[in-house]
């Protein structure tokens, strides 16, 4: 065995005695006969959680009496605060509303960007305790979805007064990273700090301690790229964003996997069910299978007269619901379309479903996932899969069990270059997910918008479609747009 195995086999055997002394330390010296200082969830979860431990041993340097220290005061404020019950209810809507606090974007380590615009702060005793409560909500909520993965703070301080300085809130963020949260805390990147601060940001230097000093970075809008990307700022910052914050829901970064992960929901009617289960995630990898292709028409051919008999028999009950994505937006890794929005009509147009075309523009295979912030109300298919160079997947979005699209709802598509040698499998996308590195990920936001009812000028692939005059792409798109901006000017 090498002197490095023999050296890694060393340190493990040692976590795992420290955290065994740990856990029952704890229990023999702070839980016995003191049970109700704490969340009895809390305790569980100690029992059980190798790495909750390990993140407070390392943070103490494994020293077992601090560790055990730090524990205690961890578990009493997570009684006090209710940590494990805390839910978007639990926050006045008027400070979600606010958008100073919140999760959004990556630095270039790849870390979560936790947000706080410190100009939307006033301090005032009465609301106190409702911010801190936001804090441990987005921290709490992020800490069991990416259990172990560090966070960027970042403070933004522009167009910030004396009025937004509180040195109590400050310090509560503090002991979040220090004694709640460890091992959390990657760096704390402070913009645009105004010269009347700098006395405040000495005190918080010494809450810091001596090795935590060295994760605050302060900024300013020549320098601030040195840790976050362009594309992950705001304009103010100099960056490209586009990303504004709105509630209701709770901001975009809380994308999750749909219920029917590269397949079907039973709960859906009879046929339609039967027909996706019988159809495999990569039948949907061709753009368009020869049956739906007799509902679209073709740049350059002439479409016959059909009557609605035909018609009938001939619109697959899938695909007659989809409008044809006519606006794309150019990634990096995919081509994809629509570029902005995903269009569903309303219950009584009875336009259902959509359509997400994702194109490779790479040279390598490249895996995607779609996630959504309703995982609950929509049909994604395939939501996980590959697309193979210069190749095609056509992605069909469907609400579940007759629930309602919201235009509040979000769609995240995720993209990343795969090694040629990589297989393509369940498994193994499963695996290239957890191994590769957030900065080699692309993402792109769908809204969803709501056709009230059906127009032609929309085009959407029902009657219409079997109507037209012979038009080309580049015609339908150019009614399309006209159509639009003539909406968009009518008078309301």
């Amino acid at each position: 065995m090498s002197t490095t195995a023999t050296i890694a086999e060393y340190q493990a055997q040692n976590k795992a005695k420290l955290i065994s002394e740990v856990r029952r330390r704890f229990e023999a010296e702070y839980v016995t006969d003191k049970s109700d200082k704490y969340d009895s969830r809390d305790v569980e979860r100690l029992q059980q959680d190798d790495n909750w431990i390990e993140s407070y041993l390392a943070w103490r340097h494994n020293v077992v009496d601090e560790t055990l220290k730090m524990l205690d005061e961890s578990f009493q404020w997570r009684k006090e605060m209710a940590v494990n019950d805390l839910t978007e209810a639990s926050i006045p809507r008027w400070l979600l509303e606010i958008g100073g606090i919140y999760l959004h974007g990556y630095d270039k380590e790849g870390n979560k960007l936790f947000w706080i615009r410190v100009k939307y702060h006033i301090k005032d005793h009465k609301t106190i305790l409702d911010k801190k409560k936001l804090i441990a909500f987005w921290l709490e909520r992020y800490a069991k979805r990416e259990n172990g993965k560090p966070v960027t703070v970042m403070f933004d301080l522009s167009e910030t007064g004396l009025n937004s300085i509180d040195m109590d809130f400050v310090r509560f963020i503090i002991n979040c990273f220090k004694v709640y949260y460890p091992k959390y805390l990657s760096k704390m990147v402070i913009f645009d700090m105004p010269w009347i601060m700098n006395a405040a940001f000495k005190i918080v230097k010494t809450w810091l301690g001596p090795e935590a000093v060295s994760l605050l970075k302060f900024t300013s809008k020549n320098d601030i790229q040195d840790y976050v990307s362009v594309e992950y700022l705001p304009p103010h910052m100099g960056g490209t964003d586009p990303f504004k914050y709105s509630y209701p829901p709770l901001v975009d970064d809380d994308f999750q996997t749909p219920l029917c992960e590269n397949g079907p929901i039973a709960s859906e009617d009879e046929a339609s069910s039967k027909e996706d289960i019988e159809s495999d995630g990569k039948d949907t990898l061709e753009t368009i299978s020869n049956e739906e292709q007799t509902t679209l028409p073709k740049k350059g051919n002439i479409m016959e007269p059909t009557s609605k008999a035909d018609e009938n028999e001939k619109v697959d009950s899938k695909m007659k619901t989809f409008k044809k994505p006519l606006s794309v937006f150019k990634g990096p890794l995919l081509h994809i379309s629509p570029a902005e929005e995903l269009y569903f009509g309303s219950t009584d147009s009875g336009e259902k479903k959509a359509l997400i075309v994702l194109t490779n523009v790479t040279k390598n295979i490249v895996a995607f996932k779609v996630r959504t912030t309703a995982p609950e109300k929509y049909r994604v298919k395939p939501s996980n899969s590959s697309c193979d160079p210069g190749a095609s997947v056509d992605i069909v979005v469907s609400p579940h069990g007759g629930l309602t699209v919201s235009a509040q709802d979000r769609f995240l598509v995720m993209a990343a270059e795969m090694e040629q040698t990589s297989g393509t499998g369940p498994a193994e996308l499963t695996q290239f997910w957890k191994e590769v590195p957030r900065n080699k990920v692309m993402e792109h936001r769908l809204r969803c918008h709501i056709v009230d009812s059906y127009k032609p000028s929309s085009l959407t692939w029902k009657d219409h479609a079997f109507n037209m005059s012979v038009k080309t792409s580049e015609d339908l798109c150019h009614q399309f747009v006209t159509s639009r901006r003539e909406s968009d000017c009518s008078p309301p």
